[in-house]
């Protein structure tokens, strides 16, 4: 009986025509009282007339308002605190129609005192009435929310984010029951907010969750870096309680905070940083009107740099790139977007002279961001000759056509893997980085530069996508050491800072990113293993496979750490290719005579960056 009263009164606020009707009688009804309270219940003759007409006159007016304001077009049920203050808006400019017809009309006589009942009972009996469809609308969630078994959240951040949050599972059906607030705020313990109590600090958080039986937590704060979101999961290791995390702030990007954007703990979350702060003038200068030229622009980086070059206002894109299926995606991803700026999709091989000439003669690019590579360490030390032509004669071929065209600013995209490298991915990327000092001491007035940086979470073929289909095989996960340590970085925060670096350059440059603290592989593998509920060794096996050929145990990221140097950015440091490199490429061109055998090819390739 109690459902079906609900919903019909519900059903009464989705009428727009019935809701007039209810106002109409309800402010006639505040006429009456405001008569009666000054006068008396059963109003003499004299007054009748008058209060009549106020009765027809004052809720036309408040009406005739809340028609002009769109006050009818609400859905009450749902109105938030905007609403509630439009409401209140075109209700004072009502009384204030009503105010002057009263001024004016000498026929009407209304007492002042009844007059001011008559205003305040107005808006109390409108806006009571709205207030009781959002008390009808909660009261049936929560009966729908009573019928299904939820689990039982503590949410963690008592700030905006997880009151918002916690005012969505209020009034939505959903699978949680929340519990109420960690939060590390004294002023906020023991109070209540969004109907929550704040329950008590990280310190107290296996106790609560061990107390009250949580089976879920909810990690409330966008703004949290790694370091705060691993100090939240620690205390709840080994309690069997599901995690979910709110994205990032620049994942949220202005949308709405509510249930559904919660999600499981990734390996990205425990990665974050604090923001970084951009000279957004200084890159906007070097890249504003220009025509952009991205080279692998379907990788992970390659798009991501496409994507932060579109804020800054480029003339056009170039998006180059050997693989069909990896652009093509691409394209679909920037028409989805409905990206206003002009962008031109070319398939091509960077190692072929007579296609890069072709592109840069069609297109004439302004700035190059040069990503294209191949990056895969086994793979490319049993393709020696395949890692050569593309990571060094690719970026030669780039580099040279890029300065005999007067192209303003060239930036490689290099490895920390160039550095003392074991590998032949790692030693071409070497001998590309000194390919592009020769370009720049042979064409002094393009801007050449290299970005040198880590491992991207999130990049096609990195450890990370591996290792979550072994854990969801049941393992085993795969480590080749126990003691493998790299750098990782996020992809926004890596290109930011590629984009940062370009802006900066004056010409020469090896810049190295800061890319924190190294990671060691096989934390992160019990790390991921335990974000999808299971625990490593036992659940799900972890097995060590050995170094594979090329690899190293430890990456670096300078040559000498003596002779570094810092920017103007702290997430930024300069380095410079010391060694010469006049000549280097003719060198390049004959390891890739016809002929050469693999060892020959990998032998030579070692032997440029010792010379």
């Amino acid at each position: 009986m109690r459902h079906f009263l609900l919903k019909t009164w519900l059903s009464v606020a989705t009428r727009n025509r019935r809701v007039l009707l209810l106002d109409f009688g309800l402010l006639a009804g505040a006429v009456y009282l405001g008569f009666a309270l000054r006068l008396t219940l059963l109003l003499t003759h004299t007054f009748r007339g008058d209060m009549a007409l106020t009765a027809l006159l004052y809720p036309l007016c408040v009406t005739v308002a809340f028609f002009a304001g769109g006050v009818y077009k609400v859905y009450w049920p749902q109105a938030s605190v905007e609403e509630y203050a439009r409401l209140t808006r075109y209700y004072v400019f009502g009384c204030a129609l009503f105010l002057c017809i009263n001024f004016f009309m000498k026929s009407l006589t209304v007492p002042r005192s009844s007059l001011a009942i008559i205003l305040f009972a107005g808006i109390v009996f409108i806006g009571g009435m709205r207030a009781s469809w959002r008390l009808a609308e909660l009261s049936q969630a929560s009966e729908k929310l009573r019928r299904h078994e939820r689990k039982r959240a503590l949410i963690i951040g008592a700030g905006e984010a997880g009151a918002f949050l916690a005012r969505d599972l209020g009034r939505r059906p959903s699978d949680l029951l929340p519990l109420g607030f960690i939060d590390e705020d004294d002023g906020k313990q023991g109070k209540s907010i969004a109907g929550l109590r704040v329950l008590g600090k990280k310190e107290n958080l296996e106790r609560i969750a061990r107390e009250l039986n949580a089976q879920v937590a909810l990690i409330a704060i966008p703004s949290a870096s790694g370091v705060k979101i691993r100090g939240y999961l620690d205390p709840l290791a080994g309690l069997n309680i599901e995690v979910r995390v709110l994205p990032s702030l620049h994942e949220l990007a202005g949308g709405r905070i509510e249930v559904s954007r919660l999600r499981s703990v990734e390996l990205q979350d425990l990665l974050r940083r604090e923001a970084i702060e951009l000279d957004t003038e200084g890159i906007g200068a070097a890249l504003r009107g220009k025509k952009i030229l991205v080279t692998g622009a379907g990788g992970s980086i390659g798009a991501e740099i496409c994507e932060q070059a579109l804020r800054h206002e480029p003339e056009s894109l170039i998006l180059l790139g050997h693989g069909e299926q990896s652009i093509y995606l691409l394209l679909q991803h920037f028409r989805e977007k409905g990206v206003a700026t002009p962008y031109k999709p070319v398939i091509a091989d960077i190692a072929d002279t007579d296609s890069m000439e072709r592109v840069f003669e069609t297109y004439g690019p302004d700035v190059v961001f040069h990503a294209a590579a191949h990056k895969h360490v086994p793979l490319m030390e049993k393709n020696p000759r395949e890692a050569l032509r593309v990571n060094a004669l690719g970026t030669w071929n780039l580099a040279r056509i890029a300065g005999r065209r007067g192209v303003e600013r060239f930036v490689m995209i290099s490895s920390d893997k160039a550095v003392h490298p074991s590998s032949v991915m790692g030693a071409t990327k070497r001998i590309a980085e000194r390919l592009v000092q020769s370009a720049q001491q042979q064409y002094p007035n393009t801007l050449f530069m290299a970005v040198r940086f880590g491992n991207v979470l999130g990049s096609r073929g990195s450890v990370v996508p591996l290792f979550e289909r072994q854990i969801r095989a049941g393992g085993p996960v795969t480590v080749t050491h126990r003691d493998m340590m790299r750098y990782f970085m996020l992809i926004p925060e890596a290109v930011s800072l590629v984009l940062q670096a370009a802006s900066m350059g004056r010409g020469g440059e090896l810049y190295v990113l800061d890319m924190g603290e190294p990671v060691n592989i096989t934390e992160m593998a019990e790390t991921l293993i335990r974000l999808h509920g299971h625990e490593p060794y036992t659940e799900v096996p972890i097995v060590f496979t050995g170094v594979r050929p090329g690899e190293k145990l430890y990456e670096e990221l300078f040559y000498d750490p003596a002779h570094v140097d810092r920017t103007g950015h702290d997430k930024i440091f300069l380095t410079r290719l010391s060694e010469e490199a006049i000549g280097l490429h003719e060198t390049v061109d004959e390891l890739m005579r016809p002929g050469l055998n693999d060892e020959l090819v990998r032998s030579g390739i070692f032997s440029l960056i010792t010379a």
